[in-house]
Parts: C-alpha cells; structure tokens; sequence
C-alpha cells in the first residue's frame, strides 16, 4: 500500500492498493455468492471454499404456496391426409397385374378370407355390437396373424357372456379381457386400449363406431388402415385404402411406387392417388390373401406366381440350379465268395438279379450283383458258410 497527496488538494493524503493496473480486487465469497444465481453452470473442479447461499436466488413457487400449476392440453390428433399435392403416376400395366393377381386369388383360400376383420362380427345379433366387434378385431389384428385374432374373438365373446359390446367391455376387469386375448401381439396395451376406447365410445359416440376417419383414429390404439378397413366393413363407406404390411410390400415388390415408399401412409397416399376409386375396397383382402399363399414376407414362391413366369414382376427370384455330385459305391454280401469260370443260361429273377438257371438239384448256381453307377458285372459262385462275419468287403 502507498500513500501521497492529492493533486487537486495537498492537505489529502491518498492510499492506493498495490495491484496490477486496470485489476479489480474480489472477495472470493462473494464471488461464488453471485454464481450461486446461474443455473447449470460447470464446474470446473473441487473447491475448498463453500459458497453462501445468495440472497438473490430465485425461489421457485410450491403448489402449497397457491402458484397456478400449468394443465397439459390433451393431444389434438391431426386430421389424416386423403390426397397427394403432386399425384402418383399410374405404373405401366398395372390392370394388367391387377387381373393376373385377382385371378389368382380365385384359386386360393386365405386366411383372411374366413378369419379376417369382416367375419368377426358375424356373430352378432344387434347392429352397433356388429360395428364395435369389427373394430375390436382390427385393434387386435395389429402384429398379429389371422388365426391367432379369429382365436382371440372367440375368447373374448366367451368371457364377456356371448357377445361383444361396449357396456360389456366396460364391465369387465381387465383380468377378464387380458386373459381373453393374451395370445395377440402386444396383449397388456391392447387390454388398456380397448377398454378407453370403450369408455370413450359410450361418453362421445353413444356407444356406437365412428363414421369418420378422423375420429377413429382419435380413439386409442386405431390407426389409419384400422380406420379405412372399419369404415368399409362397419358402414359400408370407401373412404380410403386400408394399407398393411402385405399390401405395403407387394406393391413395392410391383414397383408401383417410384421412388420407393418407406410407411404405409405413403403407399396409402400414392395408391389412392392413381388407383381407380371403385377398387380402394378390393384390393387390400385381394393383396392381403396373395401375400399369406403366394406372394409371402418370406421366400416367396414365385415358381407359382403367373407374375414371375409372365415377366411382368420386377423382384421375381429366379430358382437356384444345384449341382449333384454321385458317386460309385461297391458293396459285398455276406457270403464266401469262390470265382470260378460260368458256362450256362442266365436269366433276371424277380429281385431284378441276374442268375443261372437251375440244374437238377433246383439250386441257382451262381449270383451277379450290380449297383447302377458300376457297368462292370462280377460273376461270382456263392457258397453258404456257418459263423462267416456279416459284412465283408472286397475290392474286385
């Protein structure tokens, strides 16, 4: 520290710190005081010092203290797009494949033929059952194979006492429900989802299906194929393409989509876009069928696809040649084996062996044995021999 007098008035004495020029001194304390205000602020190591607690530090309000606690808005969930801004082009000879695969389809039974959605509510007596067990069959279809939804239908109407309806869903436990359908993909959210959408269908929709899109696939658990396909079904109304993974994939193995779709939404869009309205409702059972017979996720069998052998599919596998390698073997009989010089007739026996005829004794003198890879033939005299070994080999 130094001391002088003040320019301005000699009768001041001045004291300065001794400090760099333009340095300030801090308190450390105070220092990591006003810190304390940042939030997320690193660190960048261990201190010794512990900071005080800042006057200046925010508080933030408790509920118990009256502060307003924000309300999440429910989801609004965004109207499903029904058109492309830019149409899909129309692919080459596309009736032309639609009419060889149609035709095909005549000639099989599928599963979805007589385990699909539209036979679930076969069943049922009263209208709005009839709707509501269709679209409980689409929620439960959703990864799982026909067979196995058709099973899980059946269940359920048992469990709920003969029919399926909203009131009964609703009553029912959980338990009741998830034991019903526990062999569906994804059984314990599909038991929660059919029982909301229940609950949700009797408070909104006087417990009866939706008529549009847009509000089924507002219910938990529904997505747009659900919708098309339970619009179709349920009311009768062609309002969309229902796109499933068979369908997805078919059509992309078709080469309809240019470039290829990624999402079934974008199939949907793209079909929809050029497809003639009349077909929106054929073609998913018609592509559904051909991918569980013909056309399958898996080594498909284009050996019996009309679309292979016509050339009119892009992604027909061509059969794998194998080569076979054969081999010679040469096997012995059990028996003592004398050669000697044949004279004499011979003639096939009815083994396909060739022999001797028989002299007087009606004992066949010798036996020839062949195998078909060997041309040669070994003319040999067989001899009956007690206690020979059972397999000797000899090489001729």
């Amino acid at each position: 520290m130094t001391s002088h007098a003040s320019p301005y008035n000699p009768s001041v004495t001045l004291f300065e710190l001794d400090t760099f020029a333009g340095e300030e001194t801090v308190d450390e304390d105070e220092a990591l005081s006003e810190l304390s205000d940042v939030p997320d602020l690193p660190k960048a190591g261990p201190s010794k010092l512990t900071p005080k607690t800042s006057s200046k530090s925010r508080k933030t309000p408790s509920k118990a203290e009256g502060s307003p606690s924000k309300q999440k808005s429910p989801k609004k969930s965004k109207p499903i797009p029904s058109s492309l801004e830019t149409p899909h082009p129309a692919p080459d000879n596309w009736k032309t494949v639609y009419d060889k695969i149609k035709e095909m389809r005549s000639k099989v039974v599928a599963p979805v033929d007589t385990m699909g959605c539209d036979q679930a509510h076969l069943q049922e007596a009263d209208p709005k059952n009839r709707r509501y067990t269709t679209l409980v069959s689409l929620m439960l279809s959703s990864q799982t194979k026909d067979e196995v939804t058709d099973a899980a239908v059946k269940a359920l109407r048992k469990a709920l006492g003969g029919t399926i309806s909203v009131a009964g869903v609703i009553d029912a436990s959980e338990d009741t429900i998830s034991t019903a359908i526990g062999k569906v993909g994804f059984w314990r959210r599909k038991t929660q989802y059919i029982k909301q959408t229940a609950i949700l269908l009797r408070d909104n929709h006087d417990s009866d299906v939706p008529k549009t899109v847009d509000e089924l696939c507002a219910l938990p658990g529904v997505g747009p194929k659900m919708a098309f396909l339970a619009l179709q079904v349920a009311w009768n109304l062609n309002h969309g393409i229902g796109v499933d993974v068979h369908v997805h994939r078919i059509t992309n193995r078709l080469g309809w989509h240019k470039p290829p779709t990624t999402t079934p939404e974008q199939t949907r869009l793209n079909l929809q876009s050029w497809l003639p309205k009349e077909l929106h409702l054929d073609i998913n059972y018609m592509l559904v069928g051909f991918g569980q017979t013909i056309c399958t996720p898996v080594r498909p069998k284009c050996d019996q696809c009309t679309l292979s052998s016509e050339g009119l599919c892009p992604s027909a596998q061509k059969p794998k040649v194998t080569k076979s390698k054969s081999k010679t073997v040469r096997t012995t009989r059990a028996v003592k084996l004398v050669k000697e010089e044949v004279t004499g007739d011979v003639k096939e026996d009815s083994d396909g062996e060739m022999v001797l005829l028989d002299d007087e004794d009606g004992k066949p003198k010798i036996e020839i044995a062949y195998e078909e890879e060997v041309k040669e033939a070994v003319v040999v005299k067989a001899e009956a021999v007690d206690n020979f070994p059972s397999v000797m080999n000899s090489e001729e």
